[in-house]
């Protein structure tokens, strides 16, 4: 989902004085144990897990060889009537039971159901949508046995519908077929995810959320039942999905997956123009603006067509729908000489080369970065829609916002397109694990930003950050101290909006940075986090899956940093307590004093400057503070020293920075700056 902006805080960034002065004699941090909260004992607690590795969640984080996971295949018929702002539906679902559970009853989403006046999540925030809709209309429920179809019999609560069966599902590889018709009214601008907006060419349809889904049944919770209250996305299972849209002839639909029958839809220009944008490099119009509204930019000039769109092995479809969509398409190219297609829809209203002219560029060029840097996109072809919902995602296609430009329309189509890597590809929880999908995918466009033409929206930071030298180390400071914060683990839906982008998003990412940075280094991060991902692509990974995956993979005991930064919202204040050249003398070299003042600890870089220009550095490594609030130790010296920085890069969370830097004086005593 779409980043939206956090409030700025006001910091102060103090430059280390290159000079001793005698009132800092007054800063120097006494060696007393009284000055510090640090307890190692916590941080370094020896259990961090609370349950053993089995044979279905292995102990090095990677499925175990009784992995199992349910599965559900859909097949969909729509029609939309753009005069009314309805969607009429018939589903048939065909769900797989690989659990080695029994099932005597199965549960479904019905998402739409959230836009009723008397739905729960109208309570979940201190303010109430204006409009509503009905929700689905259920105008008919089968279930398919032995002697044919039967009514099924069903209760709904809220978003949820539960089926309780006569005969029970079989374990390991039993099935049910479930027949549904349905209807709703499409609810326009505060639907926020799916909505309709008027535009100078006709209205935008942005379908998602559109028929009702399968919950998903685990080892971990069993039925995965949390209602839909809007801030918590979704959990799905993964399956094959084949639907057939039917709408007014003068519209293009843009969906997810391939299209099946495009010679039904689409004009012969427009096929070949297709065919030789899927090897072009460069944007090709297949319906310019100059072409809206003419009858022969559509096979048919009255009634209705049918689309049909076909997506393997997927959780969710969505699609657009208009008579104002330009539409362009290039050429993706991904590792091992495969290709697939990215596609741009958009009014004119969002036409020009500063703005949506290039979204298919941004589109483009992110698919290549998080393919070739993470894992190849597995689909035919992937769909930037122009619409109101400004920046949701979906499997093969996103929404993002029609009155984006530059850098915010780059932003968007990233981070919207990132999410079919977390969670469309690694289908973990968003409802209750958030960080593992806005977290994830906030990390990895920091890179793509950077990617991007050599860094042209790059580096990618908050307009607050700029207020900070653009240093995230500095902007997390203000949640770290926050004590109405929640913890990075908290249930989306009881997050404070206050604090979802801070700590969901940006906590979570910038700790993903800090672990590839600081802690495990770029080559052992990045081979590890592939593994988690090619371990977990198109399976339910959980927390601990992930946490184990990357200890075993990169060959680090990493407790202590999710206990820090995951579990708690503790503070990091690491200082030089005080230095003095051995006997005096910087021929001997110099005893440093370093204190630990807070509860957090990080493997630190201490630099040492020296007199006659050049420096050297260490690293002061995290198990320093394995038993210990403090440490003394001897450094050698080749001559004499004019400061002492810790973390002189400004890489980590230190809360404060006056006590990290220490002047050294003519005979070796030594001041705080």
């Amino acid at each position: 989902m779409q980043i939206k902006k956090i409030s700025a805080f006001s910091l102060f960034w103090l430059i280390p004085s290159l000079y001793a002065v005698s009132a800092q004699q007054q800063k120097i941090v006494e060696r007393n144990d009284t000055l510090s909260a640090y307890k190692p004992e916590a941080l370094f607690s020896p259990v961090f897990y609370t349950s053993s590795g089995n044979e279905r969640n292995a102990p090095d984080g990677a499925p175990g060889a009784a992995y199992w996971q349910n599965r559900c295949n859909y097949h969909i018929k729509a029609a939309l009537d753009t005069a009314q702002n309805t969607l009429t539906a018939y589903e048939y679902i065909t769900y797989i039971n690989n659990s080695p559970d029994s099932l005597s009853y199965v549960w479904l989403q019905l998402d739409q159901n959230t836009y009723r006046a008397d739905a729960r999540s109208n309570f979940n925030t201190n303010s109430t949508p204006g409009e509503h809709t009905r929700g689905y209309t259920l105008d008919s429920v089968f279930i398919q046995n032995k002697n044919g179809l039967e009514k099924a019999e069903y209760l709904i609560t809220d978003t949820r519908m539960q089926l309780r069966l006569r005969h029970v599902i079989p374990p390991k590889g039993g099935r049910l077929k479930i027949f549904i018709r349905y209807q709703y009214t499409i609810p326009a601008a505060f639907g926020g995810r799916t909505d309709y907006v008027k535009t100078k060419n006709g209205k935008i349809f942005e379908i998602a959320q559109w028929f009702p889904r399968m919950c998903v049944y685990d080892a971990g919770t069993g039925w995965n039942t949390l209602p839909f209250l809007g801030v918590g996305e979704f959990y799905l299972e993964y399956g094959d999905i084949d639907y057939q849209v039917t709408a007014p002839w003068n519209m293009i639909l843009a969906g997810s997956g391939e299209l099946m029958n495009p010679k039904e839809v689409l004009t012969a220009q427009q096929i070949s123009r297709l065919d030789k944008a899927a090897n072009s490099d460069h944007t090709m119009m297949i319906r310019s603006p100059e072409e809206l509204g003419n009858p022969k930019s559509r096979p048919k000039q009255k009634g209705n067509l049918t689309w049909h769109f076909r997506m393997f092995n997927t959780r969710d479809v969505a699609f657009g729908a208009s008579s104002a969509y330009i539409w362009d398409a290039a050429a993706v190219r991904l590792p091992e000489g495969k290709k697939c297609m990215a596609m741009s829809v958009y009014p004119v209203e969002s036409m020009g080369a500063e703005a949506w002219g290039r979204a298919t560029e941004y589109l483009k060029a992110s698919l290549e970065y998080f393919s070739r840097q993470w894992f190849v996109y597995p689909y035919p072809v992937a769909v930037n829609q122009a619409g109101a919902a400004g920046g949701m995602e979906y499997p093969g296609i996103v929404f993002d916002g029609w009155l984006d430009k530059g850098k915010d329309l780059y932003a968007v189509t990233a981070h919207e397109i990132g999410h079919n890597w977390f969670p469309m590809i690694v289908g973990s929880d968003e409802r209750r694990f958030p960080w593992m999908d806005e977290g994830f995918n906030t990390f990895i466009d920091v890179y793509a930003s950077d990617d991007f033409q050599h860094g042209e929206y790059g580096p990618k930071r908050d307009p607050e950050y700029a207020a900070n030298g653009g240093n995230p180390a500095q902007e997390i400071l203000p949640i770290l101290s926050d004590r109405h914060a929640p913890v990075i683990t908290t249930t989306a839906d009881a997050v404070d909006e206050t604090y979802r982008h801070p700590v969901i998003y940006f906590k979570t990412a910038f700790g993903l940075v800090l672990l590839r940075e600081q802690i495990l280094g770029r080559e052992r991060f990045d081979y590890a986090f592939k593994t988690y991902i090619r371990a977990w692509a198109y399976r339910h990974p959980g927390p601990d899956d992930f946490f184990r995956c990357m200890e075993n993979a990169s060959g680090e005991n990493l407790s202590w940093f999710w206990r820090e930064w995951f579990y708690h919202n503790w503070e990091f204040d690491i200082a030089i307590a005080d230095a003095k050249y051995t006997s005096n003398d910087y021929a001997q070299g110099v005893d440093i004093h370093l204190i630990n003042k807070k509860q957090m600890a990080f493997p630190c870089t201490l630099e040492l400057r020296f007199k006659n220009g050049t420096n050297r550095r260490m690293t002061i490594p995290v198990e320093s503070w394995n038993r210990r609030k403090e440490i003394h130790f001897h450094s050698e010296l080749s001559s004499p020293l004019e400061k002492i920085i810790l973390d002189p890069d400004a890489a980590l969370p230190d809360g404060n920075r006056e006590n990290n830097v220490l002047q050294m004086a003519q005979r070796g005593s030594a001041v705080l700056n």
